[in-house]
């Protein structure tokens, strides 16, 4: 038995079961915290509210994140992964079904701002949570797919969301896309307690920092990774905030269509994610494949203003590449700084990531709303290009030693305790 309270080693099946559980949680809380965004449209065209205030409504469970998520990250460094994951879960339950309630009641929108504000500020542990499971149940050589995997959580929930809030919005009223979010967090509690253990607490992993050494005075490594992480963000989340408001209001599809080319883009992205961390396996690099996908994400986005300024149908198909290219880069970051922070400081280290990936959609959202309701849709996708092509020079290069796949080659059904050089012979 492992101190911390797991054990050493978990078969194959159930390591991946984990891994399942910890997707489950992760899309709870993107269900919670972007599942306001898909009832913008039912806002805009039922309720009366400008785009803007209903970006800003849809932005409120973002703020509440912003506020918890160094705290939980904080948390998980000293209580581990499952007790805080239960916990989150229960509280992310009652908030989504406190937003239920107040919609319901018609509280009016100030209640329902502070319900969702609370979503986002109990369910944001899932996300390091999840992120450290990974690289503490994983071996080196393909913890970048198994991130990958744990990374579809977000298009997936996305997608989730995009299938079902809009017409739920538009048949039933806002009451009946909150919902989701509610039942999205029940399943995930559900499979957390049958499935997940904390994974060993390793004393080191290759290329990380020394056991208890603050990784943010090593190197510039983690700053450069959360600035580009930060500017990279931004047209992910426009995409995934306003593609069904662009295809509802902007080319008067129905509900349902949207939601169906949205849900598609997104599963694509989830596609896209774990290609992109089987890719930094092979490649042995989680820093290469972002310049690529960071030059990819500022090309696309120039593309798709264009041909929806043109109003071409070729827009649409745009649309969809673009998705998949602006999700592909979140699980090689999360890998890389959850591997050089080392098991002491990947919980704060992740949750600062977070925390200014959110930040930036708080106040991105908002902002890209008000060009939109000015300028259009157009000015709104050439506006988001700007960050990536920042974000590219930014890019670091992988820490010394981050990747050595002679090293990581393990047994699959012994899991990785993250100990550089074990040899075979002391495994179970």
């Amino acid at each position: 038995m492992d101190p911390s309270g797991g054990t050493t080693t978990v078969g194959a099946v159930r390591r991946w079961a984990m891994l399942a559980a910890s997707v489950l949680g992760a899309m709870a809380t993107t269900c919670a915290v972007s599942g306001a965004g898909f009832l913008i449209p039912a806002l805009h065209t039922d309720e009366g509210l400008s785009i803007a205030a209903a970006s800003t409504l849809a932005t409120a469970p973002t703020v509440g994140l912003m506020v918890s998520i160094i705290p939980w990250g904080a948390a998980l460094d000293r209580f581990g992964e499952r007790r805080i994951l239960l916990i989150s879960l229960v509280l992310t339950v009652l908030a989504t079904a406190a937003s239920v309630t107040v919609a319901t009641v018609g509280l009016g929108y100030v209640a329902l701002a502070a319900t969702l504000v609370a979503g986002g500020v109990v369910s944001a542990a899932t996300n390091g949570a999840s992120g450290r499971i990974v690289v503490g149940w994983f071996p080196p050589h393909s913890r970048g797919t198994a991130m990958g995997v744990r990374q579809t959580a977000q298009p997936l929930g996305i997608g989730l969301c995009a299938l079902t809030i809009p017409v739920l919005g538009a048949d039933h009223g806002i009451t009946a896309g909150l919902i989701v979010p509610l039942a999205a967090a029940v399943v995930a509690l559900v499979a957390v307690a049958v499935c997940v253990v904390d994974p060993p607490r390793a004393t080191s992993t290759p290329g990380s920092v020394a056991e208890g050494e603050n990784p943010y005075r090593t190197s510039s490594f983690l700053p450069r990774v959360h600035a580009v992480s930060v500017l990279l963000v931004i047209p992910q989340s426009t995409l995934w905030t306003f593609s069904s408001a662009w295809l509802i209001v902007g080319h008067h599809w129905s509900p349902a269509s949207s939601g169906v080319v949205v849900t598609a883009a997104q599963f694509l992205g989830a596609a896209g994610r774990i290609a992109a961390g089987r890719w930094s396996d092979v490649w042995g690099s989680r820093m290469r494949p972002i310049r690529v996908i960071a030059l990819a994400a500022a090309a696309m986005s120039v593309l798709l203003a264009l041909t929806d300024w043109l109003s071409s149908p070729v827009a649409v198909v745009l649309m969809v590449v673009a998705t998949v290219v602006t999700v592909a880069d979140n699980g090689l970051a999360f890998t890389g700084i959850a591997e050089y922070a080392g098991p002491r400081w990947s919980g704060r280290a992740l949750a600062v990531q977070n925390t200014g990936q959110f930040l930036a959609t708080a106040v991105a959202t908002p902002a890209l709303g008000a060009v939109i309701g000015a300028f259009g849709f157009p000015a709104a996708f050439l506006a988001m290009a700007i960050a990536p092509a920042v974000a590219l020079p930014l890019v670091p290069s992988d820490p010394p030693g981050a990747f050595d796949s002679a090293r990581g080659r393990r047994d699959d059904d012994v899991a990785a305790t993250g100990v550089a050089g074990r040899r075979e012979s002391q495994q179970p």
